[in-house]
């Protein structure tokens, strides 16, 4: 494993906590165990759409989910609710080891840019919301390249946004369909275990496999 010269890092779930949905859920007459189900419901339906090289944007498809899990429920109202619960996220927090882990980087020289599956802008406004916007260089977003994660192109196209050769830029993540994607891709990886959980044995090993950011920055660094 090279040493990366550029580290992108994943933002959902990898950088930002979704914990700040949950009560919004709640209100809006959804269970609150019902955040892990709709954001996993949330990606097989847009992976599904992306092998048949069809593109909805994240809120699109967001929107769509919690619509289909209300509708099950018996929810009225639920334009406005499902607003409520979408606007929420331009206040997620960041993980505590998250800025130590971006600060470990910068000293060490090496650019930082986020890849998500979600819009430039909210992205922006969350690194903004939680002081990382002098770490982070660039903000990557899928909607440039019309296809999600993990296809290869999107991770192409981050690497030609940095400057850098596919083999010379580590993905972060703490997804194994994101890890495996970069891998595929030909791409220096880095898997964080969020809340302890184990990568799946059917998607590739990491480079770095650990149970914070700040150990996986290291171990990259050190390569």
């Amino acid at each position: 494993m090279p040493r990366p010269d550029a580290i992108a890092f994943d933002a959902v779930e990898t950088l930002f906590s979704l914990e700040k949905l949950r009560p919004r859920m709640e209100q809006a007459g959804l269970e609150s165990y019902q955040l892990e189900s709709w954001f996993a419901q949330m990606l097989r339906d847009a992976f599904a759409l992306g092998a048949l090289d069809i593109y909805r944007p994240f809120r699109e498809v967001a929107e769509a989910t919690l619509d289909v899990m209300m509708t099950a429920k018996g929810i009225g109202r639920r334009a406005e609710r499902i607003e409520a619960i979408l606007s929420g996220f331009t206040e997620l927090d960041a993980e505590p080891d998250v800025k130590p882990a971006m600060q470990a980087v910068a000293r060490a020289g090496v650019p930082i840019a986020t890849v998500t599956n979600g819009s430039e802008k909210v992205t922006r406004a969350l690194i903004e919301r939680n002081g990382l916007s002098e770490l982070v260089s660039q903000v990557i977003s899928v909607d440039e390249v019309g296809h999600w994660k993990p296809v290869a192109r999107v991770y192409h196209h981050a690497a030609a946004r940095i400057g850098v050769p596919p083999e010379r830029l580590a993905l972060v993540a703490a997804h194994g369909w994101d890890v495996q994607g970069a891998r595929s891709a030909g791409l220096v990886t880095g898997y964080v275990a969020r809340k302890s959980k184990p990568r799946s044995a059917v998607m590739a090993e990491a480079d770095v496999e650990a149970a914070s950011l700040p150990e996986v920055v290291e171990g990259l660094l050190n390569a």
